[in-house]
């Protein structure tokens, strides 16, 4: 009896997959995204820089916040900052935690904090479309911009999750765009994958 040579294809094929992105606009959508956060993290990023070469050392910056500010302060600022466009680079929150008698604990108060920032913004997010004028411009004036980010909503959280962009921001529009809570739950959990990465890596240079 003649066995069959046919093969099953594998259930994802890349050529396929990229076609398919390609023609519903998805990686216009992410670079799109991306371009738009991009601006104010780099100006951030440049006042840090600045701050760094002609005013004071960051590292005798975060020695210094560590002497002075009780833990919880520190704690209480970067929520703050994480639910408010989260503008301050989490790194260097990262690298005062490596400074502290308990790094790991910190550590993991800061991402559980960013976590809970970007749920902040979210429902943030969400009663801002209790404005008419905010409700009529996402409705009407953006409804094409409002099918691509419901549809990639998940891929906007998780490259805000992963990457150094505003978690914030884009929680804040996830919210806007009534993106589901239960999934934005979910895919916001990357944002611990994250601070444990880069959690390993800087304690390393700390």
């Amino acid at each position: 009896m003649e066995q069959s040579t046919t093969k099953k294809k594998p259930w994802f094929q890349p050529d396929r997959a990229h076609k398919y992105y390609k023609l519903t606009g998805f990686y216009t959508f992410v670079i799109d995204s991306i371009k738009k956060s991009m601006p104010p993290v780099l100006i951030v990023v440049a006042i840090l820089a600045a701050l760094h070469f002609f005013v004071i050392d960051i590292n005798e910056a975060l020695e210094l916040a560590v002497e002075t500010l009780p833990d919880y302060g520190v704690l209480a600022f970067f929520y703050v900052s994480e639910t408010v466009l989260g503008l301050i680079p989490p790194e260097l929150f990262i690298a005062w935690a490596g400074e502290t008698s308990t790094p790991i604990l910190n550590l993991s108060l800061i991402a559980l904090f960013s976590y809970l920032g970007g749920f902040t913004s979210y429902w943030i997010g969400r009663r801002a479309l209790k404005i008419p004028s905010l409700h009529n411009y996402l409705e009407v004036k953006m409804a094409k911009q409002l099918v691509m980010a419901r549809k990639w909503g998940g891929v906007l959280i998780a490259v805000g999750a992963l990457l150094p962009l505003p978690f914030s921001m884009a929680s804040l529009v996830a919210g806007m765009l009534r993106y589901p809570v239960k999934s934005w739950a979910l895919v916001g959990l990357l944002r611990f994958v994250r601070f444990a990465l880069y959690g390993a890596a800087i304690f390393a240079l700390v």
